[in-house]
């Protein structure tokens, strides 16, 4: 049985090695008969390898697509830059929520050989992103634990800070990791408080899983849960603005996450944002190169209405 699957892995290699292999070609690379190759041919489409062969004797087998996700036969350079690609596409959420990124990261992670595992940490030690808009980086091994003891079902010692820096160790019931475009949140039950609460993952100092199942009796929409609890964040500064267009595409203009909105008849919607100050909250609206009308305050709309003649009279 190792011979055969050790033969396969070579005959799957060959395979992708160049777009066609005559049976021959292949008998002479692997030094068995041609019999034996098309035996091997019949288990990879088994398999699910999408292996097409064309007829006659100067016929050959090439390597297509198949019905189902086939074994994938990396070597190491080849895994080391699959792993770092998902890091990427999970960190920068560029395919959307980085969901499937960060657990297609987690399964290769544990796949790796230890030589392979060690390379790639070392890699995450000393690659870095550069910030956007100001936004913390949350580490790639944090988050990958927390995907861990998600997937595992655990109850876990979470060592966290909170927004003003405080050290607190919870015992918590890990449910779902949400990315909202800028940033990793964990929902999770707080044991002790026994309520559905959500953790920013670039304030996770650590992750400890116990051997106790979570009880993940009744769960919370996760995404809409992440949602109103960075909506109710209560900021110094509050602005509502009118956009000309419909609720859905406002929604997509401005993230629930980022404002609450309301409907302003079918072509209009009013959306309500708060920021840091007033020069935070201009910067933003300027940001969404959309035209709006600022119904509230009096003092962020002159400072939107400055900002655009500044921008006018330097670009005349």
């Amino acid at each position: 049985m190792i011979r055969t699957s050790s033969r396969l892995l070579r005959l799957v290699s060959l395979l992708s090695a160049r777009p066609e292999w005559t049976c021959r070609e292949l008998a002479e690379r692997m030094a068995v008969t041609d019999r034996t190759v098309r035996r091997d041919i019949a288990r990879l489409r088994d398999l699910g390898y999408g292996v097409e062969s064309a007829p006659g004797p100067w016929g050959g087998y090439r390597l297509g697509p198949g019905n189902r996700m086939p074994p994938l036969v990396l070597d190491d350079e080849e895994a080391l830059a699959v792993a770092v690609a998902l890091r990427e596409a999970a960190l920068s959420g560029v395919l959307g929520t980085g969901q499937a990124a960060l657990a297609a990261l987690l399964k290769l992670r544990q796949s790796l050989p230890t030589r392979l595992s060690d390379r790639l940490s070392a890699l995450d030690s000393s690659l870095e992103h550069t910030p956007r808009s100001d936004e913390p980086q949350v580490d790639t091994l944090v988050l990958l634990e927390l995907a861990r003891v998600c997937h595992s079902a655990l109850r876990t010692t979470l060592s966290y800070r909170d927004h003003a820096g405080r050290a607190s160790v919870r015992a918590i019931d890990p449910y779902r990791l949400v990315h909202t475009g800028m940033r990793w949140y964990l929902v999770a039950r707080d044991v002790a408080k026994r309520q559905w609460r959500t953790f920013r993952a670039d304030r996770v100092v650590s992750v400890r899983p116990t051997t106790e199942p979570a009880d993940l009796t009744d769960p919370p929409d996760a995404a809409a849960l992440v949602s109103s609890g960075i909506a109710s964040v209560v900021y110094p500064v509050y602005t509502t603005i009118r956009l000309t267009m419909p609720l859905d595409r406002a929604l997509q203009k401005v993230p629930p996450t980022i404002g609450t909105h309301s409907p302003d008849g079918p072509e209009a919607t009013v959306v309500r944002i708060g920021g840091n100050s007033t020069v935070c909250l201009v910067t933003y609206l300027l940001g969404l190169a959309t035209p709006l009308t600022v119904l509230s305050p009096d003092e962020v709309r002159q400072e939107l209405v400055r900002h655009a003649q500044d921008l006018l009279a330097a670009n005349r």
